[in-house]
């Protein structure tokens, strides 16, 4: 190897990840991409020396200090050797790579989004990425927060590094948006207006920056940063869970100072048998779908109506179907459960040996069948025929999504469910409707997870400034001891009482699809004397968020919740950012299983955090695949 390259595999520095992808497979020098390694991470990374592009091989793992499955946060174990197999004939495959920034000429993105080439600066060496998620216009994205690019004269979807910004946080400078043409008797016009009309020069100039910021394609505006800079508002810091700076939590104050008193509003009673009956016409079509869902996001649903009003808060009945239009529907989703359920029971010994992937779902869900809610009348004792139900469910889910297939903590969203249901059938299309509103929580690189982590900082920084100013000096600006909440809904921190009342009342999308992120919040706010007094760092941050499972008390929390969206909503000072978390006007809603692309209102921080397939559509260069 040449000494210039030595340096690609020198892993001894220590340096501070700014931004991290996973499933990204590495193709070492002069391989195909038969050798390509797929379980790795790529990170661009900061050190004294400079920023550097990182590949590392990866196994990822759940914390856990017992045998039941934990969520609290998730642990990357970055290890070479444990991914290295007795005689490999090509060892280098498996090394960590480090490519500084400063010896990157150009890159390009092709294949679909899947593959990423580094073309280093003697034009002789190339380096390639492959991306497991379609997402490598996405690590471009982040890459550029970090240097100036410039689009190739020769190829559309090749961009030029033309040097490292000095502030990450300052996306783009104003040449960026090309005020000015590219016309030498233009520019030299412009030079000599601001001599003679210093003052209309700079109004007309400025007037077609606003023009870019308010007329220009959506997917190409600049990010929320150069907006409050055009607008002269204070500039909001980096989220620090993303690129570890530090926050003062200035900009956050001014807000919190103009925000009207909060009023609590008592909680409603449930939905009643009558309520429910005399919400549909003689059909049985819902005639007044808004009033129903309020009713329910007040007060819940009565024990004896929830396995019907459930089929509709999850999609699996249409709110306008008649009661003859809803027996037909359940009569062909009967047949189409069970002609998927015969798929997997169908496959013999021999398939299942050639069919891994399969294989090891399997196993996975015979696991967590067995622990999952084993105390709950439901599903006690070692014969119980319901845990039967819950497997094949489980298991049905894998054919339905095989992509998804089955992944710790599917099983805790189907325990409640099934228990309401008592019936497969109605389970697992109920469980199909759960699974379209939270499948990014389980994206195999965590981006939706990341996502929402993000959004919970927003917001606790609106709300709690100087709370959120604690987490970020304590380590723990990144959000991860809230982790196993936003995963599995907050399961394991309420009764199962009272986790169906909150699901039902999550379900409704009132006030907002990101309602979840202010329970987060009401319970970060009941404990923050309590976190700030005893000065705790991340690990006891995370013990103590642990220990509340089962100490609080639902109503409160929801109580307050709501009390904390009319609190920021009657606000209108609020961030365009913490705006559109709450889907508040002026922003969009902000669901986070949503595919739109939605980073740039949440900054750069966001930007690292979406690591969705499609989060990028301004960027061309994985557009068009490579000819």
């Amino acid at each position: 190897m040449e000494t210039k390259s030595k340096s690609m595999y020198d892993m001894s520095s220590s340096g501070t990840e700014i931004f991290t992808h996973g499933g990204v497979g590495y193709v070492p020098p002069s391989a195909t991409k038969d050798d390509v390694q797929t379980c790795g991470t790529l990170s661009i990374v900061s050190y004294s020396f400079g920023k550097c592009i990182e590949w590392k091989p990866n196994d990822v793992s759940i914390e856990t200090d017992g045998s039941e499955q934990e969520w609290a946060m998730v642990n990357t174990s970055k290890s070479p050797s444990a991914s290295s197999s007795q005689g490999d004939a090509n060892p280098q495959r498996w090394l960590s790579v480090r490519i500084p920034i400063s010896e990157i000429k150009s890159y390009r993105v092709s294949n679909k989004k899947t593959k990423l080439l580094l073309v280093h600066k003697d034009r002789l060496t190339h380096t390639a990425f492959y991306f497991q998620f379609e997402n490598a216009d996405c690590f471009t994205k982040s890459l550029r927060s970090v240097v100036r690019t410039r689009r190739s004269r020769h190829d559309k979807h090749t961009y030029n590094i033309v040097q490292e910004r000095v502030d990450p946080q300052m996306p783009h400078s104003f040449s960026d948006f090309n005020l000015l043409t590219d016309r030498k008797e233009t520019v030299w016009k412009f030079v000599s207006d601001m001599r003679s009309k210093p003052y209309e020069t700079t109004l007309s100039t400025f007037s077609k920056f606003s023009e870019y910021l308010l007329y220009k394609n959506p997917d190409e505006r600049p990010s929320e940063e150069v907006a409050r800079l055009f607008e002269g508002r204070p500039q909001q810091p980096q989220n620090p869970a993303l690129d570890g700076s530090k926050s003062d939590g200035l900009s956050e104050y001014l807000i919190v100072e103009r925000l009207k008193p909060r009023v609590l509003c008592p909680r409603g009673q449930p939905l009643s048998v009558t309520q429910w009956a005399n919400a549909m016409d003689a059909e049985g079509r819902i005639s007044d779908v808004k009033e129903l869902k309020k009713i329910i996001f007040e007060g819940g649903v009565q024990d004896s109506i929830r396995y019907e009003v459930w089929k509709f808060l999850l999609g699996y009945f249409p709110w306008d179907s008649s009661t003859h239009e809803r027996q037909e529907l359940r009569q062909v989703k009967t047949e189409e459960y069970f002609r998927m359920k015969l798929q997997w029971k169908s496959m013999t010994p021999e398939q299942e040996a050639r069919f891994s992937d399969f294989r090891d779902r399997k196993t996975l869900i015979e696991k967590d069948v067995n622990r999952t809610d084993r105390t709950l009348p439901f599903f006690e004792g070692d014969d119980n025929p319901n845990l039967g139900l819950l497997y094949d469910v489980l298991m049905t889910y894998v054919m339905y999504d095989f992509d998804l297939g089955y992944v710790q903590g599917m099983s805790d969203l189907l325990s409640p469910i099934l228990s309401v249901m008592s019936n497969e059938v109605d389970a697992f299309w109920c469980f199909v409707g759960f699974m379209k509103r939270v499948f990014r929580n389980f994206d195999m690189d965590q981006s939706g997870m990341k996502k929402q982590l993000s959004q919970l900082h927003t917001l606790l920084s609106a709300v709690h400034p100087d709370l959120s100013h604690f987490l970020d000096e304590h380590d723990s600006g990144n959000m991860f001891f809230c982790f196993r909440w936003l995963l599995v809904w907050f399961k394991r921190e309420f009764t199962h009482q009272e986790i169906m009342v909150l699901w039902e009342v999550m379900w409704t999308e009132l006030p907002c699809s990101n309602f979840h992120l202010l329970v987060s919040v009401a319970i970060l706010e009941r404990e923050k004397d309590v976190l700030i007094e005893n000065n705790y760092g991340f690990t006891e941050i995370l013990k103590h968020v642990n220990d509340l499972s089962y100490k609080m008390n639902l109503h409160d929390v929801l109580a307050t919740a709501t009390a904390i969206f009319k609190q920021l909503e009657s606000s209108p000072n609020l961030t365009v950012a913490t705006r559109r978390v709450l889907g508040l006007s002026g922003g969009s809603s902000h669901n986070s299983s949503s595919s739109e692309d939605d980073s740039l209102s949440d900054g750069l921080a966001c930007e690292m955090a979406a690591l969705e397939k499609d989060c990028d559509q301004g960027d061309t260069t994985g557009v068009t695949p490579e000819k």
